[in-house]
């Protein structure tokens, strides 16, 4: 048995970086100049990026999406199975539909015969793989300046493409402190929006991030308040 202490006796999460609204802008637009034969790369991942920032999408997630998951008509999005098994239904607003529905127009123009039923084609018709997300997210976040200039075609370190679920969730909880929503009893629907197996795990954001652990310890604050 290796001695006490030799080992983390818990793993740590990395402090998320949360975008700003125009961070999210730069991004999309940067990502949409990407150049390709067909013009359809730039579309694609600005498409991605973008809902990722609004929906909170796991990076696989939005990648995983078939033809059959994305009801334009219901404006909903049906998750199969992803991380723990887990699946749902996440719905999403009338701009994000409109995106949606000008990506569909302009992929299905580009690809005739995809060879597979991805929502999401790269212009061999093949589903977007993560690492070419990643990769080409990495690629306009250095030229934006969000990640340092690298040698070797590398892309630096910063800013994650992950982290725009985290952004999601952190503007939403700053949403619900600052209408004085009771945060408490609204979590369990964060949680099942985003797919996480408990609501400890969407807490987490609370302590990850000074302006909510702020606010989370002022609304403690505020029944004593009252009293006195």
């Amino acid at each position: 048995m290796p001695p006490t202490g030799l080992l983390p006796g818990h793993y740590r999460r990395k402090r998320p970086y949360i975008y700003s609204d125009s961070e999210i802008e730069r991004l999309v637009d940067a990502a949409s100049r990407l150049r390709s034969t067909e013009g359809l790369k730039g579309h694609t991942f600005s498409t991605v990026f973008g809902l990722l920032a609004v929906t909170g999408l796991r990076v696989s997630e939005a990648l995983a999406l078939d033809r059959k998951d994305v009801d334009l008509q219901q404006v909903i999005l049906q998750i199969r199975r992803t991380k723990f098994g887990k699946s749902r239904l996440v719905m999403v607003h009338e701009t994000t539909r409109q995106a949606l529905a000008n990506y569909v127009s302009r992929r299905d123009r580009v690809v005739h015969r995809p060879a597979t039923s991805a929502f999401f084609l790269s212009e061999q018709g093949e589903r977007v793989k993560g690492g070419a997300a990643r990769y080409n997210f990495a690629k306009v976040s250095r030229q934006l300046g969000l990640r340092a200039a690298t040698t070797n075609c590398r892309h630096g370190h910063g800013p994650r493409l992950h982290d725009m679920r985290h952004r999601f969730a952190v503007r939403t909880l700053l949403g619900w402190y600052r209408a004085g929503i009771d945060v408490e009893r609204e979590m369990p629907k964060l949680t099942t929006y985003l797919g996480h197996v408990h609501v400890h795990v969407t807490c987490w954001y609370i302590e990850a991030v000074p302006e909510l652990l702020e606010l989370a310890a002022r609304r403690l604050e505020s029944p004593v308040e009252r009293k006195t």
